[in-house]
Formats: C-alpha cells, sequence, structure tokens
C-alpha cells in the first residue's frame, strides 16, 4: 500500500483557515454570517503599489531574481529596519521571501538539527505553524504559557528555567496573535538579559504587526545591546499595506541571511519578481494611506472591547496591537450551557450567525486561564456592531443559568 509520511500526518495547520472554508459553505448555503476569523486588512492594496506591479511586469521583470531578493528591495528594507527599530542593517544581512511565514521554518532548519532533541520556545497561546514546524523539522516545541493576569505576557522567571543546554531558539511575537499583547520595553529588556547568559540561543522575532501598536511605541528586542546578533527580525508587507495575498515578507540577520537565502534556493528558488516591485513601492512610497488603516484598526479595537465588555458573560482585556480581542468567555460558556469555547464558538456560528475561532486553534489551554475565542477586528464598523448585537441576543436568548 502507498504510504504517507508520520510527518505529513502529524503535521499542524492554521485553522483559520479550516474555519474560513466551513463559514464559506455555509454563506453558499444562503447563511448570513459576520465573520471575525481571518487576520486579514479588509482595505484594498492602495493603488500606486498596485502600479508598479504592472510597471515591473510590463518591464518584463518577470523571471527569476536573486534568491535573497532584488537589491533595491533588500536596501529599502535595511533602511526601514534601521530606522524604526532603532539599529543599523546592513542590505546584504536582508532575504525576502513569499510572505513572513516561510522565514519560521528556515530559521528553525537553520540553527536545529533534526532528531538531536534540540528545543524551540515559542508562546502558547500563539501562531499555530509555530509549533507545526517546530515538531515538523525535527525539534522538539516548549511552550511559554501566556497568561490573562499579565495582559499576555509570558513569566520571564519561568522562560529562564525552560532554557536548557538544548535550547537553541526563542521565538517572540509582539504584537502578539491571538491575543493582541504587545510586549514592553522592560519585559524585553528582562528576556535579552536572559537570552544572553546562553551562548547558543537565536531569537526569531515575530514583528509583523509592529506598525499596529494602538498604545505607546513598538521595541524590537533587536534593539537591545547585543541582541541584534542573535536576533532573527521578521516582518512584511501583508498587514500594513492590506497586501497578504501579495506574498511578500522580509527578514534580517548578519549571520543568517546567506545560510536562509540557501533554503530559498533550495525550496522556491526566489520570491515572485514583480511582486517585489510592489513591496519596494509600499515601503518606499506615501505612507498615507497605510497610517490611514492603522488609525480604523485604532477605532475598531476600541468599539469591539467596549461592545464586548457590556455582554454578559464576557470579559476582554484591552488588546495594545494588531487587530485581534482574545475575550475571556468561561462565564458565557456557563450560562448558555455549553462545555467549552469550541462547542461556544460552533454555536455562534451556526445558531448566531457570528463566525470566530475558539481558544484550541492557537495551542492548548493554560491551566487556570478559562475558555477564550479570537476575534479579528479587520472589518468594518458596521459589521463589529452587528456580530456583538447577535452574540449578545444568542446568550440572553440561550441561557440556562
Amino acid at each position: 500500500m502507498l504510504g504517507i509520511s508520520e510527518r505529513t500526518r502529524s503535521l499542524g495547520t492554521e485553522n483559520a483557515f479550516v474555519v474560513l472554508k466551513e463559514v464559506g459553505e455555509l454563506i453558499r448555503q444562503g447563511k448570513d454570517v459576520v465573520n471575525f476569523c481571518i487576520g486579514q486588512p479588509d482595505f484594498d492594496t492602495p493603488e500606486y503599489i498596485k502600479e508598479a506591479a504592472i510597471k515591473a511586469i510590463k518591464e518584463g521583470k518577470t523571471g527569476y531574481t536573486p534568491s535573497p531578493g532584488i537589491p533595491e528591495l533588500r536596501e529599502a528594507v535595511a533602511e526601514y529596519f534601521s530606522e524604526t527599530r532603532n539599529i543599523d542593517v546592513k542590505p546584504d544581512w536582508v532575504v525576502i521571501a513569499n510572505g513572513a511565514k516561510p522565514f519560521i521554518s528556515y530559521t528553525i532548519l537553520s540553527v536545529t538539527d533534526y532528531g538531536k532533541g534540540e528545543e524551540v520556545l515559542y508562546p502558547n497561546p500563539g501562531f499555530p505553524i509555530y509549533e507545526s514546524q517546530i515538531r515538523a523539522n525535527g525539534a522538539v516545541p516548549v511552550p511559554l504559557p501566556l497568561y490573562e493576569s499579565k495582559g499576555y505576557a509570558f513569566d520571564v522567571e519561568y522562560m529562564e528555567k525552560m532554557i536548557t543546554e538544548k535550547t537553541r531558539l526563542l521565538i517572540l511575537n509582539s504584537p502578539h496573535n491571538p491575543t493582541g499583547g504587545v510586549l514592553d520595553r522592560d519585559i524585553l529588556e528582562q528576556i535579552a538579559d536572559i537570552v544572553k547568559r546562553h551562548d547558543n540561543l537565536w531569537v526569531f522575532s515575530d514583528e509583523v504587526y509592529s506598525r499596529m501598536v494602538h498604545d505607546g511605541e513598538f521595541v524590537s528586542i533587536a534593539s537591545f545591546p547585543g541582541m541584534q546578533e542573535r536576533t532573527i527580525i521578521v516582518d512584511g508587507v501583508s498587514k500594513t499595506y492590506a497586501m497578504t495575498g501579495w506574498r511578500i515578507g522580509f527578514a534580517a540577520n548578519e549571520k543568517l541571511a546567506t545560510h536562509i537565502s540557501r533554503w530559498i534556493t533550495n525550496t522556491d528558488s526566489c520570491a515572485a519578481h514583480p511582486n517585489q516591485y510592489a513591496a519596494l513601492a509600499a515601503l518606499t512610497g506615501p505612507q498615507d494611506e497605510s497610517e490611514k488603516m492603522m488609525k480604523s484598526f485604532k477605532k475598531r479595537r476600541d468599539i469591539i472591547v467596549e461592545g464586548l465588555n457590556k455582554i454578559e458573560g464576557i470579559k476582554c482585556l484591552k488588546p495594545g496591537g494588531a487587530f485581534y480581542a482574545w475575550p475571556n468567555v468561561t462565564e458565557a460558556c456557563r450560562l448558555v450551557g455549553v462545555k467549552d469555547s469550541e462547542e461556544f464558538r460552533k454555536q455562534l456560528l451556526y445558531e448566531a450567525g457570528v463566525a470566530v475561532l475558539s481558544d484550541i486553534h492557537f495551542g492548548f489551554k493554560n491551566e487556570g486561564e478559562g475558555e477564550h475565542i479570537r476575534f479579528s477586528y479587520a472589518t468594518s464598523e458596521e459589521n463589529i456592531r452587528e456580530g456583538l448585537n447577535r452574540i449578545r441576543r444568542y446568550i440572553e436568548e440561550n441561557r440556562v443559568n
């Protein structure tokens, strides 16, 4: 019998796309659904970015590029990282890929050896592809629980205890998916002080929401003394410029750039040629439309958090960044007689016509943290208000306790 590898059969997924397929099927059947599932800006890509791609295509820029990307874009990214992270980044340290996501596996492949028991620390709850790629690439996932009481930061002392002689990589994500939590300067400094005590410990800093800090400033761990050389900084154009489908991400690290480029040569060859010119236009062109998007997300954040906290059984911390809310629905589950957040999610979808994700889509439940669901408020204010009204009505009409 033709078989499928155990590695493939056990490979995780990004459940936002799984639920999105479920939502799409209901919509095709005529169901009216307010969708909070997908982390994707509801804005169109700015026109000047589209025009740059069209121009590139018309000029014949449609072939292979160097694996690390076109020189112009690498220079622009180096300047962008240098200005926004308060560090000095050289173009040769920058690598371009088909989205920011591939850098997760490229980094794990570059700093760990398959099957040797080398460990990667990652946030839980967190972007599910972290754990999936750690396992798929033969490393050992070590979760760092994020706590509501700490504003969805992890316990730094616990992190220090979990570092062993086999720990090779620490994954940070700030602003954070799914909670919207932001690691402030004090916590990052504590993390940096611990990391620097370990000669063979890298940091993967997922900063794709760096332009979406709603309160205060964005701080990269790479900006602390001694951290840039061991930090892989990762960002992209998907969220900031409404370019999710263009698939252009970038990373920077002096030592790893060459090695990551070789992985790209072995996998994708290079990022899409004309799309790199679109990303170049995004970084170097007018920022007005992007800034309007960011202001809109902050306004939507305030609307959804205020609304959630007015619904009986739901409490929600105000996220500091990204476009996600992570309300605690433990009491709401009790009120309507469902056992957990996943059952609550299904009830909201099929009974109330509201699509969200549950906490099990982002790892396992941390002990004592209760039940949570995730909203992406990358949707209109009208949809946010309608969705909140539907949830309120559902709980009021289906109370059993």
